[in-house]
């Protein structure tokens, strides 16, 4: 599709805008939650459902809102998206109570379950294949920008506004986005794309809800729990249910062949391996800056950027790689520099200062630039372009999916070591269960009591954590480099996109 250059390039930072205040939407809640509890008196369940909510909205939607793009038009659905977005974020703002917050929340993963797959969708029809490594990586780097900057706005914004204002600064942000997609961006679409099958969508959405709220209750009830255990189950009866009725339908939903090609199905793996350690880093290492280095909620956001530049460094890295040496190598490359960071992270002492955080910071944001930007730029070379909306949001469903993931798994295995090492002998029963819920209760149990001695063993405890989880990712993307060293196919040519026989349509419409 011919698009001007400096008309697609501006497109582009009309997409990564949009992925921005995503970005740091996903973090500024966090520095939050003690505010929100305070002003809106909410409890612990209600604080969760404020940030559940929204993973559980986004994560059922991110597959048919895709197919949805295929089939009305991808440009306009963005813009919709958006507006949702916007508008419940400004609902949030002036909300009189939790419920409305939570309310809130839910349409903002609404919009942000739209959002992200066609943001995605849109590059490979805007963009040359000599191109899109640079515009994958420009969108990619958007989202990870916006996930330091979320902790650092959250912080600026509540120590001088009130606590709707993490909500209100999404609404100018969005407005510009969507006026800038509305005018630089060509609408695309595929009118020969299956319609919505709503009995398959069902069985989809309540499977990953289902999924997802597991996932998300087993750190705080335990994975043997009988919900927890009801959830996973449900979850299998749905997915597995939505699998055989895609085989049986005729419009289905999932673009199921998409695995049977390799190039698609390796790249697939790298992305959301990458994606579930990114997250598990970002869940544990900034409870390590607070809670044992002792910083404030603006510091730790300031402390993360080094992993950050790291990441800017493996895009750039990519973009001058990938076009010479294939995908393959690059992904490789970046999976073994993931496994020498998080290698050396794992090695961290309770002692060790920030110095000695810098360095395996910067090389586990290396490495995650290094697979992750080349992989979704393999994933998308692959999608064909009448699915390009209906891929997208197989491969955001996936990644997201991943993250939650990996956030609880990590999370179970830091909570156990934790819990198992920390010294709450002589405490009273309430501070002591305090202490062990988590090392931010210790620490403010030990502030409280004047405890040296519960402070120093919360600290050491919740590092002997950390390095198990660290040294857990460095051994999953090691093994992970080793089979795609082993399984994923070589370099083949940029341009060597699927035919109408392999993707059994041809009708890709771009609308002028």
């Amino acid at each position: 599709m011919a698009v001007g250059h400096g008309r697609r390039w501006f497109g582009l930072a009309a997409l990564a805008l949009s992925m921005l205040v995503l970005g740091f939407d996903m973090t500024i809640l966090n520095v939050a939650l003690t505010t929100l509890s305070e002003e809106l008196r909410a409890s612990t369940s209600e604080l969760q459902w404020i940030v559940d909510s929204y993973l559980l909205v986004f994560g059922a939607l991110l597959l048919p809102a895709g197919l949805l793009g295929d089939r009305f038009g991808r440009k306009w659905l963005l813009i919709a998206g958006l507006g949702i977005f916007g508008a419940a974020s400004l609902a949030g703002a002036f909300a009189d109570g939790t419920g409305g917050v939570i309310a809130a929340r839910a349409f903002m993963g609404l919009g942000a379950a739209v959002v992200t797959p066609l943001s995605m969708s849109m590059i490979p029809a805007i963009f040359p294949p000599e191109e899109r490594t640079r515009a994958v990586a420009i969108w990619s780097a958007s989202t990870a920008l916006g996930l330091p900057l979320g902790p650092l706005l959250g912080g600026w914004l509540l120590e001088n506004f009130w606590w709707g204002s993490i909500f209100l600064i999404n609404v100018p942000i969005v407005v510009a986005g969507a006026l800038a997609v509305a005018l630089l961006l060509p609408e695309t679409k595929d009118p020969s794309a299956p319609r919505v099958d709503g009995f398959g969508a069902l069985l989809s959405m309540g499977g990953i809800v289902a999924l997802v709220y597991g996932v998300i209750e087993a750190p705080v009830r335990g994975w043997g729990d009988a919900v927890v255990l009801g959830s996973f189950v449900l979850a299998a009866l749905l997915l597995t249910g939505f699998a055989l009725w895609e085989r049986r339908t005729a419009h289905p939903m999932l673009p199921t062949r998409l695995f049977r090609d390799a190039r698609f199905a390796w790249a697939m793996v790298a992305a959301v391996t990458a994606n579930l350690m990114l997250a598990g880093v970002l869940f544990v290492v900034p409870q390590y800056l607070e809670a044992v280095q002792d910083n404030d909620v603006f510091d730790t956001g300031l402390k993360l950027i080094p992993m950050l530049l790291g990441l800017l460094a493996g895009a750039i890295a990519t973009d001058r790689a990938a076009p010479r040496f294939g995908h393959k190598p690059v992904i490789v490359l970046g999976l073994l520099v993931l496994a020498a960071g998080f290698g050396w992270g794992a090695l961290t002492g309770t002692g060790d200062g920030y110095a000695g955080t810098v360095p395996w910071l910067v090389v586990v944001g290396l490495g995650s630039g290094l697979t992750m930007i080349p992989a979704m730029d393999a994933v998308l070379a692959a999608l064909p372009a009448d699915q390009a909306g209906r891929g997208s949001g197989l491969v955001q469903t996936l990644r997201q999916t991943g993250a939650t993931l990996g956030v609880a798994g990590l999370g179970s295995l830091l909570a156990a070591i934790y819990r198992d090492r920390v010294a709450t002998g002589g405490l009273p029963p309430d501070a002591a269960g305090a202490a062990r819920d988590s090392v931010g209760g210790a620490v403010a149990v030990a502030d409280r009591l004047g405890d040296g001695g519960l402070l120093a063993s919360a600290r050491d405890a919740y590092v002997h954590g950390m390095d198990a989880v660290l040294g857990a990712c460095g051994a999953a993307a090691l093994a992970v480099a080793v089979l795609l060293l082993l399984f994923q196919p070589g370099r083949v040519p940029e341009d060597a996109a699927p035919t109408a026989d392999e993707t059994e349509s041809d009708h890709e419409h771009v609308a002028p």
